[in-house]
């Protein structure tokens, strides 16, 4: 770019006079293309012919005509981004294929979404999700025991938890143990399933059960003897009868869908396998989940066997028993039984002969004995009043009630739980029957005492005097704490000092503390 002439002889002044070097030549600073203005459209609005034409001819007006017209385009709109709508029926092609969208779920409009909100019921998404939970349940069915992870045999426990048959009979932990075992089978339709060797479960398809028809051979009606459960069958005087027959049919008005169960827990011999048939036919191919009825008699006789060397245990460490033969300890064993008791619980009240002997296995129990005691009243009038002292504690390891039971012997004190109190009992009853052998008890009079029975009733006096003495001691010491500190100013009024101690005197707190 040429450089004016002035500036150029003013360089070169500079240059002979004062021996200044020229500055370096710097270019024109590069402009940011705006982003609003379409750079492109605005080179061609001015490149319209007969625009820079400074005659008044009928070119000239078409340009300006143009430019007028074309002027708005220049400026680049930015597009608005409205919220997407989502269509149900959508489609779109894509390769040549049609490709359905799934449509969304519009449940403002569905009151069933609500009445399972207010009954605490899943909502629809919820269902569709136990659906998938419920198909991986299968699946994991589907593989032998051994072959499962942890965190699959825990998919199985939770499930068998939903199962009411199985939680009301089993508590959490032999649901886990029952869960390592259990297996699903696969049945066609039209076939007979006989579960006689446990219980079983349906997951999947549904069937109809058999019911025991005597058909007679002469034309009559048949008659329908007994239903599903068939636990006991009677046999009628038809069925010496050599014109009836008993056969097996489909129920047609009972029908076990999803969850319905069929068969027993119970192990039945064989020649009680007839009388106990549970036998169904399957109406469409089902997934049934078995649980053998070995598996649970070995559960059940693990866990009785597990609770008697608990209650072993318990009984060998009271001290009443801890010199007894181990047989006849196992003898109280099998006739003994869990219960637990809640805070507050009276266990036996003072001048009653107890229902139970006791064997505390965690917590602990009060032992109270009555006391007549005076209240004054109003007008310097006195009234008798029966109130209980506490005199001390059972503890864990230690029994009671055996005197009372064996020798009918009322209780002399008051037992209330101090907390939630576990313990085994032995009911009156089975001590006082034939249960319990003649020289077990004989033993048990001879080892145990009565509870708390050392005490006299002039320990009782005493120990309710003392008490009494205490709490009007420490009634008399407060007030006279309160009356010192008023009168020294510390203590404004009677009201509560604790917040006023830092700022007492030392010596004054010497005084204080010496109470």
């Amino acid at each position: 770019m040429p450089m004016n002439s002035l500036p150029t002889a003013i360089l070169a002044h500079m240059v002979a006079v004062n021996n200044v070097p020229p500055p370096p030549l710097r270019n024109i600073p590069g402009l940011k293309p705006n982003k609003t203005i379409n750079y492109g459209q605005l080179n061609a609005l001015c490149h319209i012919r007969g625009l820079q034409s400074s005659r008044h001819s009928s070119l000239n007006l078409t340009a300006h005509n143009t430019f007028i017209k074309q002027y708005p385009q220049i400026f680049s709109h930015e597009k608005s981004v409205f919220p997407k709508i989502f269509q149900q029926d959508e489609k779109r092609k894509c390769c040549g294929k049609t490709e359905e969208k799934k449509p969304e779920h519009d449940y403002s409009h569905n009151i069933s979404v609500y009445v399972r909100q207010a009954r605490g019921g899943p909502i629809l998404h919820e269902e569709e999700r136990a659906t998938l939970k419920f198909i991986q349940f299968l699946d994991i069915l589907k593989k032998l025991p051994v072959h499962r992870t942890i965190h699959e045999q825990n998919i199985v426990w939770r499930m068998l938890k939903k199962i009411p048959l199985l939680s009301s009979q089993l508590s959490d932990e032999q649901l886990k143990i029952l869960s390592r075992n259990v297996v699903s089978e696969t049945w066609t339709k039209g076939s007979t399933v006989i579960g006689d060797d446990g219980l079983y479960i349906i997951l999947k398809g549904f069937a109809r059960p058999q019911v025991k028809v005597l058909r007679s051979l002469t034309g009559e009606e048949d008659s329908v003897i007994s239903s599903i459960s068939r636990e006991s069958l009677v046999f009628d005087a038809q069925l010496k009868d050599s014109t009836v027959a008993e056969i097996y049919l489909p129920s047609r008005q009972l029908v076990l869908k999803k969850w319905s169960t069929f068969g027993s827990l119970e192990v039945t011999s064989e020649t009680e396998m007839d009388k106990t048939l549970h036998s169904v036919v399957i109406e469409e191919d089902c997934e049934i989940l078995k649980i053998p009825a070995k598996e649970f008699e070995k559960l059940k006789l693990e866990k009785v066997k597990h609770d008697n060397v608990q209650k072993l245990k318990l009984i060998s460490k009271c001290p009443f028993y801890e010199n007894w033969p181990t047989l006849s300890i196992y003898e109280l064993v099998s006739l003994s039984k869990w219960k637990i008791f809640p805070p507050g619980h009276v266990l036996v009240e003072s001048g009653t002969v107890i229902s139970f002997v006791g064997f505390i296995n965690s917590g602990y129990c009060n032992i109270y004995r009555n006391v007549v005691g005076l209240v004054s009243l109003r007008l310097n009038k006195m009234k008798k009043v029966k109130k209980l002292v506490y005199m001390g504690k059972l503890r864990e390891k230690q029994s009671f009630g055996e005197i009372s039971i064996l020798l009918q012997d009322p209780f002399t004190c008051t037992i209330i739980t101090g907390g939630e109190v576990e313990m085994t009992i032995i009911e009156d009853k089975d001590i006082l029957g034939k249960s319990l052998d003649p020289v077990t008890k004989e033993l048990m009079i001879q080892t145990a005492k009565p509870t708390f029975g050392h005490l006299t009733e002039e320990d009782v006096k005493n120990e309710y005097i003392q008490k009494v003495r205490e709490r009007e001691w420490k009634y008399f010491k407060k007030k006279t704490i309160k009356r010192i500190l008023h009168c020294n100013g510390v203590l404004p009024g009677f009201g509560k000092w604790d917040h006023y101690w830092p700022s007492i005197p030392r010596n004054l707190k010497d005084t204080l503390v010496s109470y």
